[in-house]
């Protein structure tokens, strides 16, 4: 019998002999079996100890005639011995393997969980009742950032999955805010990175990351991986070509596959350095503001004095991950993409518009319960369609993303640049001098140089002169400029919006011949 029960010294018994295996057994390099062993008769003092290749015959051979001269017992006994030790180990390896690749188990619903999840996602105020759930389940304020990040995290399930990045100051709340609602994914489908090696994600299995979320706690602990990641979320697969020796010795090249798509998810505090992965990805910006402050101080008091009920919290994530079990895949058609635009002000306009779109295609897909089915002419194959409200509610859980996306500064200079024109306008000034910043919005020196850096180069703000002291300090150039941009913003939304209600049905899709047609909206 194989007693592996110590991992650094399995034991194998027969009547004939007492076997140990000294530090267990590799689980790579299946080719080979190096092992150390201590072989003896029971209740006997005189041990050999030898390092061998199992899968070596010939020392094997030589090894069977040392124990047996050694320890004086017949060599055919050893051999078989030897022989259905190898075959034990050999078996334990390969249920190791095994074990370590299988899927986590999925949790099968029962029929009332079942009847519950379906009911939740039918009901027209699906949106709504999704975000006071996440609420309930321990996320603190965020109320956009919530719900936009848990559509996000359901487009994995989708052909073309969203991604995310958390940005704000340290200690704001962006990891907390990020694990709170992956916890809302049920855990086969997500995968949790703290540090990964820059080679690690081309040794998955070819589809064992398809339609998974990708969750990464801080990208400065994962910049080996961030290219492979990039192809990921771009192409869909990524291969790498590697050099292996067969079993001969010969040597030739493999190459080792792994299949998208996935969503991925991450958080840093410094959006410049990560541009690359900021163009493929939603940008979502923590409150910063005193009554977000106000919410979570008031929420960990409640906690600590025992007010906070967790079971309530913990019921509310558990009946999500049951909703998201529910989903299927489906594809998803927008009638009315040719009529929706961007503002002009937008950046990258190409990415980001595809982005808009693929997110009306996210919240569709999360309303399947509610739209009809309907089958494609040509292919047969399954669809749903989007629907007018589907796009005005994207348009406002999304509005603030595109603000920030029309932003010439990064997220942090805005937020101080609205910080202080609210600062100006309760003090009823028009020009502010550093040492008086740092004195009431407590900004350290060097950070407070960096913002007005970008400002002054931006054209945000200017130095002027006091003809008094000759001394210099600074002056907005346009107080309303962001409101101004959140206007137009909003109004070309709007506009598509309207254009849409022109319509009194959705564009028809194909022509009597199969060919693909719209229909005009006047």
């Amino acid at each position: 019998m194989l007693d592996i029960t110590n991992p650094n010294n399995y034991s194998y018994f027969t009547k004939e002999l007492e076997i140990h295996i000294l530090g267990g057994i590799k689980f790579n390099n299946l080719e080979r079996m190096r092992v150390t062993l201590s072989i003896q008769k029971p209740e006997n003092n005189n041990v050999l100890r030898h390092s061998i290749d199992l899968y070596n015959d010939n020392t094997i051979e030589r090894l069977v005639r040392k124990v047996a001269e050694r320890i004086e017992i017949g060599t055919s006994v050893v051999r078989i011995t030897l022989q259905e030790l190898t075959a034990a180990l050999e078996q334990y390896r390969i249920d190791q393997i095994d074990k370590e690749q299988e899927v986590p188990a999925t949790k099968s619903l029962s029929s009332k969980e079942l009847r519950a999840a379906e009911a939740f996602l039918k009901d027209k105020d699906l949106l709504k009742n999704t975000n006071e759930l996440i609420g309930k389940s321990g996320v603190i304020g965020e109320e956009t950032n919530r719900l936009l990040m848990y559509l996000i995290f359901t487009s994995r399930k989708t052909s073309n999955p969203l991604h995310c990045i958390s940005l704000g100051s340290s200690g704001v709340g962006k990891t907390h805010l990020q694990s709170k609602v992956a916890e809302l994914i049920p855990e086969e489908d997500k995968i949790e990175i703290t540090v990964l090696s820059a080679n690690a994600f081309y040794y998955f299995n070819r589809t064992e990351l398809q339609h998974k979320l990708i969750l990464i706690e801080d990208l400065d602990g994962a910049e080996s991986v961030l290219y492979p990641l990039r192809e990921l979320q771009s192409k869909k697969k990524i291969t790498k070509t590697v050099v292996h020796k067969d079993r001969k010795g010969n040597t030739k090249t493999i190459h080792l596959t792994v299949e998208g798509p996935v969503s991925v998810a991450g958080c840093t505090t410094q959006e410049s350095i990560y541009e690359d992965n900021s163009n493929r990805s939603f940008l979502l910006y923590i409150d910063e503001s005193s009554e977000q402050d106000k919410k979570i101080m008031h929420y960990q008091r409640r906690a600590s004095a025992g007010k906070i009920n967790k079971d309530d919290e913990f019921i509310s994530a558990r009946f999500l991950r049951d909703v998201q079990r529910i989903l299927k895949p489906i594809k998803v058609i927008n009638p009315y993409a040719e009529y929706l635009e961007l503002p002009e002000s937008v950046f990258k306009p190409r990415r980001t518009n595809s982005h808009y779109l693929q997110f009306i295609e996210a919240l569709t897909f999360y309303k399947q319960y509610q739209r009809e089915r309907k089958y494609d002419e040509q292919t047969g194959e399954e669809y749903i369609e989007t629907t007018t409200q589907d796009i005005q509610e994207a348009n406002d859980i999304i509005n603030e993303v595109l603000l920030r996306k029309s932003d010439t500064i990064t997220g942090a200079v805005r937020n101080h640049l609205e910080r202080l024109k609210r600062y100006l306008k309760q003090n009823n000034q028009t020009t502010f001098s550093n040492t008086e910043i740092r004195r009431n919005l407590r900004v350290k020196e060097t950070t407070l140089r960096r913002y007005n850096t970008q400002l002054l180069e931006e054209g945000y703000i200017k130095r002027i002169k006091k003809a008094k002291t000759k001394s210099y300090c600074f002056e907005i150039i346009d107080i309303d400029e962001y409101t101004n941009l959140k206007t137009q913003i909003d109004n070309a939304l709007n506009t598509c919006l309207d254009r849409l209600d022109a319509a009194s049905s959705p564009p028809n899709r194909h022509t009597p011949s199969g060919e693909v047609k719209i229909k005009k909206v006047s």
